[in-house]
C-alpha cells in the first residue's frame, strides 16, 4: 500500500525523501497560514520566525501536493518526517483524507498545528507577519527564504494563495 504525505509548505520544494509520484490535492477543512512561531528552523527562541501550518477551519480547504513515498522507504520516511516536523510538539501528525485532482482519494500523513501549543499564533495581521518574516533567521536559514521558495513553488503549481502572494511582495518591499 502506498504511503502518502501532504505537502503544503516546505515539503513542496524540499521533501527530503524519495517521491514516486506527486499529484495536486485538496485537504478539506484546513487552511494554510503563518500561524506557527518558529524557534528552531526559521527563527530562535529569542527572535521567533513564522512557518506555515495547517489550521483547522471548517469549510476551508488547502491545495497542495500529495506525495507518494518511494516503495520500501515508508519507515525511513516516517522517521525522517517525525524528526523534521515534530522537533517541538507544535505540530500534530494526523492521517487525513485528500481529494486528488485526478479524482482519486487517498489518506496522507499530514502535519497540522496544535492550536493549544504556545507556538501557535493564528490570526496575526499580515503586516505583523511580514515584519517578523523579514527579520527572522533560524537553523535552516532566513525566514524570507522559506516564504519566497514556498510562494515560487505554489505559483509553479498554479496554486493561488492571496495572503502568501501579498506577504511575498510586502517582505520584498521591506528588504527581505
Amino acid at each position: 500500500m502506498t504511503m502518502w504525505v501532504f505537502g503544503y509548505g516546505s515539503l513542496l520544494w524540499n521533501p527530503g525523501f524519495g517521491v514516486a509520484e506527486s499529484v495536486l490535492a485538496r485537504l478539506p477543512d484546513y487552511h494554510r497560514s503563518f500561524c506557527m512561531r518558529s524557534i528552531h528552523h526559521r527563527g530562535t527562541v529569542a527572535a521567533p520566525g513564522l512557518v506555515l501550518a495547517l489550521d483547522e477551519w471548517p469549510g476551508a480547504s488547502c491545495l497542495g501536493l500529495a506525495l507518494a513515498v518511494d516503495a520500501g522507504q515508508e519507515d525511513a520516511t516516517l522517521a525522517y518526517l517525525r524528526e523534521r516536523e515534530l522537533i517541538s510538539s507544535a505540530y500534530l501528525e494526523k492521517m487525513l483524507d485528500l481529494e486528488l485532482t485526478d479524482g482519486r482519494r487517498v489518506t496522507a500523513v499530514t502535519y497540522v498545528i496544535d492550536p493549544d501549543h504556545d507556538q501557535y499564533c493564528g490570526g496575526l495581521p499580515l503586516e505583523e507577519q511580514a515584519g517578523i518574516i523579514a527579520r527572522a533567521v533560524g537553523g535552516r536559514g532566513p525566514n524570507t527564504e522559506y516564504l519566497h521558495n514556498t510562494v515560487a513553488h505554489l505559483r509553479g503549481l498554479g496554486i493561488d494563495d492571496a495572503d502568501l502572494e501579498w506577504l511575498d511582495e510586502r517582505v520584498r518591499s521591506i528588504g527581505g
